[in-house]
């Protein structure tokens, strides 16, 4: 038999003090997160704060026409669902899980009432929102003055961040829809990217063999990132 994961694999949730966590736990639900779940869509109400534990989510922002892009992507770093407690009860994007996974969720009053103490929780949350902002501006910033091949590699490297192996499931048609470009131009990226021996791809599933060369090939939009996250937030502890 499976058993729950601990809530703590969050690092956000890990990061909390002991009193806080007492209160979290009795409150925090689990939650499977399969592939494509769309955990709330642009404009409705939300209803619950999700904090992944092993599932990767894609924010998307999502065009009248339908065409939608992605503006960041939350792991066990982080959380989705920030409008809840910065005061807005919606959002424009849509959260859809990219790597299937599980999380645990708190309704959306519990999370207000605990940001409005004014405490740490309050703190903790609002380092996590200037993170997720520094990566929203840096997608922006990438996705207008940078090469879709660089573009793919900082994508790659942010999703492998935020998993346990080298392994993606994921097919070019999504990366696509992911990055606002079409399929012929994933194709063609991901092509080279295989010829230079730093990823394997077949049948919807990426493998990463060389991560250091990612890195090299990537634009600076990745570091500046991750460098953000590194200095707003706890380093992961718990396994």
């Amino acid at each position: 038999m499976s058993t729950t994961p601990d809530p703590r694999r969050n690092l956000l949730i890990q990061a909390l003090p002991e009193s806080e966590w007492l209160r979290w736990q009795p409150q925090l639900e689990f939650v499977e997160m399969p592939l494509g779940q769309v955990l709330y869509e642009s404009g409705r109400t939300l209803s619950h704060i999700y904090f992944p534990v092993d599932a990767i989510i894609s924010l998307l922002y999502v065009m009248e026409d339908g065409a939608s892009a992605e503006i960041a992507v939350v792991g066990g770093e982080g959380v989705v669902g920030i409008s809840l407690f910065m005061g807005g009860e919606s959002t424009p994007s849509r959260a859809v899980v990219q790597s299937a996974g599980c999380g645990f969720r708190l309704k959306a009053q519990t999370i207000k009432d605990e940001f409005n103490r004014f405490g740490p929780v309050m703190h903790l949350l609002l380092r996590y929102t200037q993170a997720l902002i520094t990566q929203m501006a840096q997608t922006a910033v990438c996705n207008r003055h940078h090469s879709l091949d660089q573009q793919l590699c900082r994508w790659l490297l942010l999703s492998l961040d935020r998993l346990q192996g080298n392994d993606l499931v994921m097919t070019q048609e999504l990366i696509a829809n992911m990055l606002g470009v079409r399929r012929e131009g994933v194709t063609e990226a991901a092509l080279k990217l295989q010829n230079a021996g730093l990823i394997r791809y077949a049948r919807g599933r990426i493998k990463v063999l060389d991560r250091p060369g990612l890195e090299l090939r990537t634009c600076e939009c990745y570091a500046v990132v991750r460098k953000e996250y590194g200095r707003l937030l706890p380093n992961k502890t718990a396994t």
